[in-house]
């Protein structure tokens, strides 16, 4: 198991979100990884997330998630790094790929003509509204992020 000892004999951190193996002097190349397209780092032949070691060897323990607060997979320095549940973690997730709408949380309700706010509270999916202006509906969702999700909250 490693310790944020171990971590610190082996790597100095840099503010850039990179380490420096101690033991060179050079900069640790990462590969991503092919199923969860995270940075992955090897350290005696076993392979880590580059941003759990980075917050280990910074913060000093590993939490059940990390999550990346601008969304960056790639972007891992410190301050873009926080601890979070799996829920929270799928709170800061941008809108999918197939979004019609343009904005999280909001699909076109095809039977009703409408536009349909539709999020997670508490882990229990939820039905907003049903609004027939795109902007409001956008207006609406935004508002019940900030208050629901706090800071895990993503437009």
């Amino acid at each position: 198991m490693l310790t944020q000892e171990k971590v610190r004999q082996l790597f100095t951190y840099r503010e850039d979100g990179s380490l420096i193996r101690n033991r060179t002097g050079q900069t640790v190349v990462c590969s991503p990884s092919k199923h969860h397209r995270y940075l992955r780092i090897g350290i005696k032949g076993k392979a880590y997330f580059l941003h759990r070691i980075i917050f280990l060897l910074v913060r000093g323990y590993l939490p059940e998630g990390i999550d990346h607060i601008d969304g960056n997979r790639f972007n891992n320095r410190i301050e873009n790094l926080r601890a979070a549940n799996q829920s929270q973690n799928c709170l800061n997730k941008s809108s999918h790929k197939n979004n019609k709408s343009g904005y999280k949380n909001i699909h076109w309700q095809k039977n009703m003509n409408k536009w349909c706010v539709i999020m997670s509270i508490n882990q229990k999916r939820n039905i907003i509204g049903y609004f027939e202006d795109l902007e409001l509906a956008h207006a609406i969702a935004s508002e019940y992020r900030a208050k629901y999700h706090g800071e895990f909250a993503r437009s």
